[in-house]
């Protein structure tokens, strides 16, 4: 009962937070409704930024993986750092000199029209569908698994548990983001944040308490210790640092999710702050995802779980006493509605600016546009809903099914080609319009034809060989295009700035050299 009052407080909370202090500009405005005047402070940039980009598969299926591989799979949370990095210092400089709202203006403005209407639609369909639908699933189905019991009141059958939170959470998230523009997500997303950290910390200390200690980890688990595991390893060999780089890039430099907030920052000095601050963060986010895993692991030993994916619940029904339980279950909670009010305020961004302005009605009010974004909200709930429901029926019917990596493979076969269409207008000095639209074009059936080939090629090495060879191929092999130099591309709002983001690349550096 009161695990079950403490969630009522945190859903009262979060509605009060994204609701207070409305102001009409919102509703009239298009920079006050999808960039919050471009106000935002660094702190407000780097908790929002991370609250989005944490989901609640990453305490299911990351510490699960952290549970079976160990540290190695912290290098899809800390090299993290290497796409903020070139967000902070390459890209936002750019994104912020030309005072877009949505990086396809950006796009259109460096390769033409064609190719950033490509861009737009491909990621207004990706979030509509796998985004959405993911972080739902994800989110509804780790509370029910964790938590199953306390919602039983709902009804005796699991499915319709997970069903009934899908829909629950995704129209609360959706009303507040209707209501409140990113003013409200990033309010939400502070609180969320905050829950999150709290928990995960709770948990990670927890565990490693039971573990004995911090020092058993190297006791107890040496052979979980290490960051890079042999190239021919199935899952997570090192040679996957080479996709993941330039995957990164998608994420953290041109994902209109993840960079609204740096678009919104107040100043360049606010974007890179908080994009590093930020970074630290995500050192924190691998501790918390990734220690607790290895942990239980050296606590049950080789005999332990038969699923991996139950570590997380496993520590929370066996360790974690009352109220703190209800701390967890808002923490799962923040993972999902964080990401998902995100989300639906980027496609109301991207339709209603790039779509419906541009195309559509190009004389378009403020206040029309404001509309035309809140409708994208009602419209891409329902898409969202019905994608989150399709993935626990398949869940459900193949409990086996790692669908999370089909769902990553089947976004790469799109971002491989945003990759390059982003690299093509940032780094290029003269693009072809025509040669970046066919490049773009060309990912998904190169994907494919590789996965044919070397059907056990790791998809995070063979997303790094399709953007290298495509940017390549279509964009340097011909003679036309130039790169720019490179004093040219990097810039810092003053040398502290800059000191601050070589400290943080050197600690990423210093990491893989000590856990390797």
């Amino acid at each position: 009962m009161i695990d079950l009052l403490i969630v009522l407080v945190y859903f009262t909370v979060i509605m009060l937070a994204a609701l207070g202090g409305r102001n009409r500009d919102e509703d009239t405005s298009a920079e006050a409704y999808f960039l919050s005047n471009r106000n935002l402070r660094w702190p407000s940039v780097a908790m929002s930024t991370i609250a989005t980009n944490i989901q609640g598969y990453q305490f299911l299926g990351m510490m699960g993986s952290a549970y079976l591989y160990g540290l190695a799979q912290a290098n899809l949370e800390i090299n993290a750092v290497q796409g903020i990095l070139l967000a902070a210092f390459l890209f936002v400089p750019m994104y912020l000199r030309e005072r877009i709202i949505t990086i396809t203006q950006f796009i259109e403005r460096k390769v033409g029209p064609r190719v950033a209407l490509a861009y737009s639609l491909a990621n207004l369909a990706l979030f509509a569908t796998v985004t959405l639908g993911g972080a739902l699933f994800w989110g509804a189905y780790a509370a029910e698994l964790v938590f199953g019991d306390y919602f039983t009141f709902i009804s005796d059958h699991r499915a319709l548990r997970v069903g009934a939170l899908i829909l629950v959470l995704g129209v609360f998230s959706a009303v507040y983001t209707y209501l409140g523009g990113l003013a409200a997500v990033v309010k939400t997303d502070i609180i969320q944040f905050s829950i999150l950290l709290f928990g995960g910390i709770a948990v990670t200390l927890i565990a490693v308490h039971h573990l004995g200690g911090w020092s058993q980890l190297y006791e107890k688990t040496p052979q979980l210790m290490h960051l890079h595991l042999p190239a021919d390893h199935p899952t997570l060999p090192w040679t996957m640092l080479f996709g993941l780089f330039f995957l990164n890039i998608n994420y953290w430099c041109a994902n209109q999710a993840v960079v609204q907030r740096s678009l919104a920052a107040r100043s360049l000095r606010e974007a890179q702050v908080g994009l590093m601050v930020g970074g630290l963060t995500k050192y924190l986010m691998a501790v918390i995802i990734i220690v607790p895993g290895i942990a239980l692991f050296g606590i049950l030993g080789e005999n332990g779980l038969a699923d991996p994916d139950s570590t997380f619940p496993y520590l929370v029904d066996t360790y974690l006493p009352v109220g703190l339980k209800g701390i967890i279950l808002c923490a799962l909670f923040a993972s999902l509605m964080s990401t998902v009010d995100s989300t639906f305020n980027s496609l109301a961004t991207l339709w209603s600016v790039d779509v419906y302005k541009r195309y559509l009605r190009p004389q378009a009010t403020d206040a029309e546009m404001v509309a035309a974004g809140r409708k994208t909200i009602l419209v891409t709930l329902l898409t969202g809903i019905g994608m989150g429901l399709t993935l626990m029926l398949v869940k459900f019917n193949n409990p086996e099914a790692a669908f999370t990596h089909t769902l990553n493979e089947l976004r790469y076969f799109v971002n491989c080609g945003i990759v390059v269409v982003i690299l093509s207008a940032v780094l290029l000095i003269a693009p072809v319009p025509r040669i970046t639209l066919w490049a773009f074009v060309a990912s998904a059936p190169l994907n494919l034809l590789i996965k044919w080939q070397f059907p056990d090629m790791n998809y995070f090495v063979r997303a790094g060989i399709v953007i290298v060879g495509l940017f390549v191929i279509f964009q340097l092999l011909p003679g036309k295009n130039r790169i720019r130099p490179l004093r040219k591309l990097l810039e810092a709002d003053g040398r502290d700035t800059a000191w601050l983001g070589l400290g943080l690349a050197l600690s990423l550096l210093a990491l893989h050299l000590v856990f390797h």
